[in-house]
C-alpha cells in the first residue's frame, strides 16, 4: 500500500494527465518525501495539506513544515500537522528525512502500523503520534534513534507487549503510552538503564502481573508515575519508596493487595493514589490491615476437642454484667463532663475566640487575631496548632458549597484540619490546610460583611469555579456566613514566578527551558480566560506573584475574579496592585486591615490602566503579560533604571515602564543579544531564534496603543510555535 502511494506521488510529479513528462522537477528530495505523506492521506477535511504543491522549489513554506539551512541547503527539520482530522496512514518514506527532528501528527485519525523504517530518521528527537487510531505493536527499532527524547503514543490502539529493547532508549525523557491495548507483564531490567526518564505514563492499558521492583530506580522522574487502570496484582514493592520525594503515584483501579509500605516517598502519597484496590490496606487508606490468625500453642499442634465429659461453662452472671455496664456508662459521662469543662476553660482563657469569632460562642467578634486555626492566625510565625481549631465555624447558619462535585468534604473537617500560614500581605493571610484524606488545599478568608449579597457572591463564585484549564488555579468550594467567607482552592506547591525569577536560597535561577514552559503555559491560561468562556474574563492584575508554579514549573494563573468577590463580600475593594502570596489559589488572603497599603503602584499595569478611574481590559492584560516576558528574558524588573535614564521611578510621564523603553532602544540600536539577555541565560541558551521570537512577541504586546496589541489567542498560538512542543 505504501509503495503504491509513493509511485502515485512520483507519477503526479513526473507526468501530466497526457502521460508527457513535466517540464519542471524543481522540488527538493525532502519535498518529494513529504508528498508521499500527502498521498497517504485519504481524507483532509481541514485542507491542511492543500498547499503542499509539487511546483514549489522546496517545502519550507508549506503549513506545518519547518526547515533549517544545512550545508547550504534547506532541509526539513520539523513536521507538525496536528488536530486536522487527517485519515490515512504514516508512510515509511518519512524515515528518509535524515534531518527531521520533530514529527507531530497528534489529534488525527491516522491508522495502521507505525512503520519501523520511520526510525531511519536518525535526527528524530520528538515523536508525537497520540490521539490517533494507530495499531500494531511498539516497534523495537525505535531505540535505534540516538537522540530520541520525547515519545507520546497515548490514545491509540497499540497492542502487544513492552519490548525489552526499550532499555536502549537511554536518552528518552518522556514515555507516554496511556490508553492503548498493551498487555502482559512489564519486563524487568528496563528501567535502571533509562536514567534520563522524567515522565512515565502507562495508565489505561491491560498490563498484568506485579509492578517491577526496578521502577524505583527512576531517579529522574518528576510529576506523576501513572500505572492506574490496569490489572497489576501483588504487593506494592517497597523499592518505589526510592523514587524522588516529589513524585506522585497513581495506582488506582488495579488488583494490588497487602499493606502499603511506609518507606521513603511512599509515605508522601495521599489516599487517592491507591483507590479502587479492594485488597490494599494500611495508611493512608481508611482500611486498616487486620491479622486474624491466632497464634498456635507450643508444639505447633492444635488441640482437638475432648470427648466424654462436656466442658465446663464459664461466664459472668447476668447481675454482674448489668453492674459493669452501669459503671461504664457513668465513667464515660464523667469523662465527657470533664472534657467539656476543660474545653470552655480554654475558650475563656483565649479571650473567647471561636472559629468564626461569633460573640454567641464567647468571642467579641472584633479581635484582630481571632479566627479559624488559632495558631495560623494568632502567630506571625505560622506554626501549626493541631487543636480543635475553634468552635464550629458554621454554627448551622453558614453554607459550604462545593463547586467541584468530585471534591467534597465537610465544614467541620475543614475547620479542624491542621493548617499553617503560607504568607501575609497587605490583603491578609493565606493558609495551607491538609484535609483528612491527605489532600492539601489553600484557604482564603474574605472577612465579614456583605450579609445581603449572598446570591450575587454565589453567582460570581460559581462563574469563576466553572473556569477549568490546566494553567489556571481551580476554585473548588466556598463558604458563606454573615461573619465569615472562605474560598477553598487547589494548593500549588512551588511558590510563584516572582520568587523563582529572583532565586531561592540555595537554588540557582530557572533555566531557559523552564522559562519557555512557564511563558507558554501562562499564555494558554490567559488566552482561555479571554476567549473560552461566555463571560470573556478580564484578569486585571497579571504579574509574576500571581503566576504560581508547581514542582515541574507548570504555571497556574491565580487571583482572577478576586477583586469582585472582595467587593461583594463587603470589604473595601483593593486596588489591582495588591500583592499575592506564594501559596496557591485565587489570591492572597484577606481580611483587609484599614492600615494596609492597598494603593501601592503596580509596575506591571498598562499605561492606560494607571489612571484612578481606568478599568482593566483584555488589552491591558496583554500589556502586563508582555512586560512579564521582558522580565523573564532580561532578568530586569519593570522599575529597572537604565544608565541612560538613571531614575527610580517605575514609569515615565506617559506611564511606559523604563524596561520597555530600554528593550526597544536596544533593538533599535541593534545591540548584541548578550547585552540584553539575562546573564544566566547568556551562558545557557543556544537556540537564539527562540529567544528572539519571544522578544518580538513581547514587543508587540507592549505597544503603547491598546488597539495595536494582538489578542491573547494570537499571542498564545505564536508562542506555541516557538521551540519544541
Amino acid at each position: 500500500m505504501e509503495f503504491y502511494a509513493f509511485v502515485w506521488a512520483l507519477m503526479i510529479l513526473g507526468f501530466g494527465s497526457s502521460g508527457t513528462k513535466r517540464s519542471s522537477m524543481a522540488l527538493t528530495p525532502d519535498g518529494l518525501t513529504l508528498l508521499t505523506f500527502k498521498a497517504a492521506v485519504s481524507s483532509d477535511p481541514a485542507n491542511a495539506l492543500v498547499t503542499w504543491n509539487e511546483d514549489d522549489e522546496d517545502p519550507c513554506r508549506w503549513p506545518g513544515v519547518s526547515c533549517a539551512n544545512i550545508s547550504g541547503n534547506p532541509r526539513v527539520v520539523g513536521v507538525a500537522v496536528s488536530g486536522k482530522n487527517l485519515s490515512g496512514y504514516i508512510p515509511s518514506e518519512l524515515g528518509s528525512l535524515l534531518y527531521l527532528r520533530r514529527l507531530n501528527l497528534h489529534g488525527n485519525r491516522l491508522s495502521g502500523h507505525i512503520p519501523s523504517e520511520l526510525f531511519n530518521a536518525t535526527s528524530l528527537h520528538s515523536l508525537f503520534l497520540y490521539d490517533n487510531n494507530l495499531s500494531g505493536s511498539i516497534p523495537p527499532s525505535l531505540c535505534d534513534l540516538p537522540r530520541l527524547q520525547n515519545l507520546d503514543l497515548s490514545k491509540n490502539s497499540i497492542s502487544g507487549t513492552i519490548p525489552l529493547d526499550l532499555r536502549h532508549c537511554r536518552q528518552l525523557q518522556r514515555l507516554l503510552l496511556a490508553r492503548n491495548r498493551i498487555y502482559g507483564e512489564i519486563p524487568a531490567g528496563i528501567w535502571p538503564e533509562m536514567e534520563s526518564l522524567s515522565q512515565l505514563d502507562l495508565s489505561s492499558n491491560q498490563f498484568n502481573g506485579s509492578i517491577p521492583t526496578d521502577l524505583g530506580e527512576l531517579g529522574s522522574l518528576v510529576g506523576t508515575l501513572n500505572l492506574s487502570h490496569n490489572h497489576f496484582s501483588g504487593e506494592i514493592p517497597t523499592s518505589l519508596g526510592r523514587l524522588p520525594p516529589d513524585v506522585s503515584l497513581d495506582l488506582r483501579f488495579n488488583n494490588l493487595s497487602g499493606e502499603i509500605p511506609q518507606t521513603g516517598s511512599l509515605v508522601n502519597q495521599g489516599p487517592t493514589a491507591f483507590l479502587n484496590n479492594p485488597l490494599l490496606c494500611g495508611f493512608p487508606l481508611q482500611n486498616p490491615c487486620q491479622n486474624n490468625v491466632a497464634p498456635a500453642p507450643p508444639g505447633g499442634q492444635i488441640p482437638s476437642p475432648t470427648t466424654g465429659t462436656p466442658p465446663e461453662k464459664h461466664g459472668l452472671r447476668p447481675g454482674l454484667i448489668i453492674l459493669i455496664s452501669i459503671a461504664d456508662a457513668v465513667g464515660v459521662a464523667l469523662i465527657g463532663l470533664i472534657a467539656v469543662y476543660v474545653y470552655w476553660k480554654v475558650k475563656d482563657q483565649g479571650n473567647g475566640c471561636s472559629c468564626t469569632g461569633r460573640s454567641k460562642l464567647g468571642g467579641d467578634g472584633n479581635s484582630a487575631i481571632c479566627g479559624c486555626w488559632r495558631a495560623g492566625i494568632g502567630s506571625d510565625e505560622g506554626e501549626s496548632d493541631k487543636g480543635d481549631g475553634g468552635g464550629g465555624g458554621g454554627g448551622g447558619e453558614g453554607e459550604l458549597v462545593a463547586i467541584d462535585k468530585g471534591f467534597s468534604f465537610e465544614l467541620d473537617e475543614l475547620l479542624r484540619a491542621s493548617a499553617y500560614v503560607l504568607g501575609k500581605s497587605g490583603l491578609g493571610i493565606v493558609y495551607k490546610v491538609v484535609l483528612g484524606n491527605g489532600i492539601p488545599v489553600a484557604v482564603r478568608r474574605l472577612g465579614e460583611g456583605g450579609a445581603q449579597r449572598y446570591k450575587e457572591f454565589s453567582a460570581e463564585a460559581q462563574a469563576i469555579g466553572r473556569v477549568k484549564h490546566p494553567n489556571i488555579v481551580r476554585l473548588r468550594a466556598y463558604y458563606w456566613a454573615q461573619d465569615e467567607k472562605l474560598l477553598i482552592t487547589d494548593f500549588i506547591s512551588n511558590g510563584n514566578l516572582a520568587t523563582a525569577l529572583r532565586g531561592r536560597a540555595g537554588q540557582g535561577s530557572i533555566t531557559w527551558n523552564a522559562r519557555l514552559k512557564i511563558i507558554k503555559g501562562t499564555g494558554r491560561g490567559l488566552s482561555h480566560l479571554h476567549e473560552c468562556n461566555p463571560r470573556k474574563f478580564v484578569h486585571g492584575d497579571i504579574k509574576p506573584s500571581n503566576i504560581l508554579l508547581d514542582a515541574d514549573y507548570n504555571p497556574y494563573i491565580s487571583d482572577f475574579g478576586l477583586i469582585r468577590l472582595i467587593s461583594i463580600a463587603g470589604n473595601e475593594a483593593p486596588s489591582s496592585s495588591s500583592s499575592g502570596t506564594p501559596g496557591g489559589f485565587i489570591g492572597a488572603a484577606l481580611p483587609i486591615s484599614k492600615s494596609a497599603p492597598l494603593d501601592r503602584p503596580n509596575p506591571y499595569r498598562a499605561p492606560e490602566s494607571r489612571f484612578p478611574t481606568a478599568r482593566p481590559s483584555q488589552k491591558s492584560d496583554v500589556y502586563s503579560f508582555g512586560l512579564i516576558l521582558f522580565e523573564m528574558l532580561t532578568g530586569k524588573p519593570p522599575e529597572f533604571s537604565s544608565p541612560a535614564t538613571p531614575s527610580t521611578s517605575t514609569a515615565g510621564s506617559d506611564g511606559v515602564p523604563e524596561l520597555v523603553r530600554w528593550v526597544r532602544r536596544c533593538f533599535d540600536e541593534a545591540k548584541p543579544l548578550s547585552e540584553i539577555l539575562d546573564p544566566v541565560l547568556v551562558r545557557e541558551v543556544q537556540a537564539k531564534k527562540e529567544v528572539l521570537g519571544v522578544f518580538h512577541v513581547a514587543i508587540s504586546c507592549t505597544d503603547s496603543d491598546p488597539e495595536a496589541r494582538p489578542r491573547m489567542k494570537a499571542v498564545s498560538e505564536t508562542l506555541d510555535r516557538i521551540g519544541g512542543t
